[in-house]
């Protein structure tokens, strides 16, 4: 679509075609479904927005998928940080803008009246839980294993490690986080798996998508942890306790 078209195009239309244009719009102040009948020029002036500047982002590649990146050969600590990162844009960006449009769902379909009802109670406790479990996993096991990190390099004072191999251990973790990895099965059962019809409303549609599209992150995310991050933990967790016991046979 030329930016002539895009710009003369009604804000509805713009969504309709791709939802993702909603979470852009979304991050320059425009609620789609506030402006629903205004073209993408007329929200720019009334917002005080450079139409080109919005074009740009509507137009502009999607990110990189982590798919896409050779995470396999990453060194552990990379891949926690990369995990950090993609946890500061679940909780700061994607959570929050769903979470709004979760609030501002107003059904006027009797199809959705308890929809909206659910959705509206269940989502406020997932997105609690889903947080607390985040930084649960920082402030342990992703601290566990910066500590095993430098314990492999010999940076360790004897009795704390000892302690810290008692007290944790990655297999725990593991089992531990296999009872997160479906976290958003009550949401698919009110929406019915995401299901779209040719009679469902615009704003449902950029809201089921977006929900679909999360817990395919989560998916990939949920991947990444099991089957790169756990693998390389254990690994290093072996690696630690025989430098250890070494260390203390010859003291």
């Amino acid at each position: 679509m030329s930016k002539s078209t895009l710009k003369d195009t009604r804000i509805s239309e713009l969504v309709d075609q791709n939802y993702v244009h909603a979470y852009v719009l979304f991050y320059f102040g425009i609620r789609f479904y506030e402006y629903s009948e205004l073209t993408l020029e007329q929200v720019c002036r009334e917002r005080g927005l450079r139409v080109e500047q919005v074009i740009r982002e509507l137009e502009s590649p999607t990110h990189l998928r982590e798919a896409d990146l050779p995470l396999i050969s990453y060194p552990i600590d990379l891949i926690i940080e990369y995990l950090k990162h993609s946890h500061f844009l679940f909780v700061k960006h994607k959570l929050p803008y769903i979470a709004r449009l979760v609030e501002s769902f107003k059904a006027h379909h009797e199809d959705y009246i308890s929809v909206e009802r659910d959705l509206k109670l269940v989502f406020p406790l997932f997105v609690e839980d889903f947080i607390q479990h985040i930084y649960e996993e920082e402030d342990t096991f992703f601290r566990f294993i910066q500590t095993l990190e430098r314990a492999s390099k010999g940076n360790f004072v004897p009795t704390r490690l000892y302690f810290l191999l008692e007290k944790n251990s990655v297999q725990k973790f593991a089992v531990d986080h296999e009872t997160h990895d479906d976290e958003m099965d009550g949401i698919r059962k009110i929406t019915k798996d995401y299901r779209i019809e040719a009679t469902t409303p615009l704003h449902i549609k950029v809201l089921y998508n977006e929900l679909r599209a999360f817990e395919t992150s989560l998916i990939t995310h949920a991947r990444i942890e099991n089957e790169i991050l756990f693998p390389k933990a254990m690994a290093l967790e072996a690696k630690v306790k025989k430098a250890f016991l070494d260390k203390v046979k010859f003291n």
